[in-house]
């Protein structure tokens, strides 16, 4: 489909955002909680915030603290790139936690990308976003049809998952609200612990295996598991991505937790 055939469009309430109709390779799909806009790739600006009269994507009208106008889509022309840039007071949130501070801009890729205002009323407020790709066809979701897996589950050896999920016990277990990976040490005695154990552990190893995964994810593009792409100092930022990373994609889940069970 052309540029031409797929006019700027108003996205009705209730849009999925799991599907988007036929459009062009290129095109945004801006979806909110009044509905949304569609624009296919060329030169405009796409606004959306508090002011529903002002903006093409209303997103948190009732919220004083979601600025009128918070944040802007741009594409420079036909076949140009979509950038976001936050023009409000608060932090717009990316899926991978990163926050766009006020004056930021970013591109923003292929495929779905939600967006986050989590207000100082403690309340959030989500915008979606999907930027056609050349191959876009995700299945309709409908609340009958059967759960699919997620798109992507990355492949664990048996020892990788134990000792994985003994470094992100506090994650699976859910009981910290804000949780930290085990140190070495601390995984190599849970590892040592449980009954699926077929090595003895030492934080070495430990530290080993879990750099092979990271290097692993990371030539699957998965950002933010090499020391060079996080700075100094690293501490923990590295098991924390890495664990976010498995859990977003229920690579491990709680049913892993099962491996940690002690000998008898």
């Amino acid at each position: 489909m052309k540029s031409g055939n797929f006019p700027p469009q108003i996205l009705p309430p209730g849009s999925p955002s799991g599907r988007v109709p036929s459009a062009p390779p290129g095109t945004i799909f801006v979806l909110g909680p009044e509905g949304g806009y569609a624009v296919p790739p060329r030169r405009y600006t796409l606004l959306f915030g508090r002011d529903r009269e002002d903006v093409h994507v209303a997103v948190g009208v009732d919220d004083p603290t979601v600025s009128r106008r918070h944040g802007v889509f741009t594409c420079t022309g036909v076949g140009g790139e979509w950038w976001l840039a936050n023009t409000g007071s608060l932090p717009i949130e990316l899926p991978d936690g990163a926050l766009m501070l006020t004056g930021h801009k970013r591109i923003i890729a292929s495929g779905y990308t939600p967006l986050v205002i989590n207000s100082s009323k403690q309340r959030s407020h989500l915008v979606e976003v999907r930027v056609v790709d050349q191959d876009d066809r995700h299945p309709r979701a409908t609340s009958s049809a059967k759960t699919v897996d997620p798109e992507t589950v990355y492949e664990l050896s048996p020892q990788e998952r134990l000792v994985l999920t003994a470094l992100a016990r506090r994650y699976l277990e859910g009981h910290d609200t804000f949780p930290l990976p085990l140190t070495w040490e601390e995984t190599a005695r849970l590892a040592n612990a449980s009954p699926y154990a077929a090595k003895s552990w030492t934080y070495k190893s430990v530290a080993n295996t879990v750099e092979d995964v990271r290097e692993r994810l990371h030539r699957r593009g998965v950002r933010g598991l090499l020391r060079d792409e996080v700075g100094e100092p690293v501490g923990s930022v590295l098991s924390v991505n890495l664990i976010r990373e498995l859990l977003k994609t229920a690579t491990l889940n709680t049913q892993d937790l099962e491996l940690l069970a002690e000998r008898d």
